[in-house]
């Protein structure tokens, strides 16, 4: 039971990674006071969000199998 639901999560997570903005940089030539202010969108927030979710379910699960062998 926990290995198939670690199964889904390693692919969700990898789902949810492969889906955020590959085109964001910090942009480290431009030393204004706006250049360290990163504004995200809501879905960027929902992503990111969602990535840290699922990673620590992963991990959680993984101790959990762990733990119980």
């Amino acid at each position: 039971m926990l290995l198939n639901i670690e199964i889904i999560i390693a692919v969700l997570l990898t789902i949810v990674i492969l889906l955020q903005n590959k085109n964001v940089s910090l942009n480290l030539s431009s030393m204004s006071g706006d250049a360290w202010e990163i504004t995200k969108r809501w879905p960027e927030k929902i992503l990111q969000n969602t990535t840290i979710i699922l990673g620590v379910a992963f991990i959680v699960v993984a101790i959990l199998l762990f733990v119980n062998k």
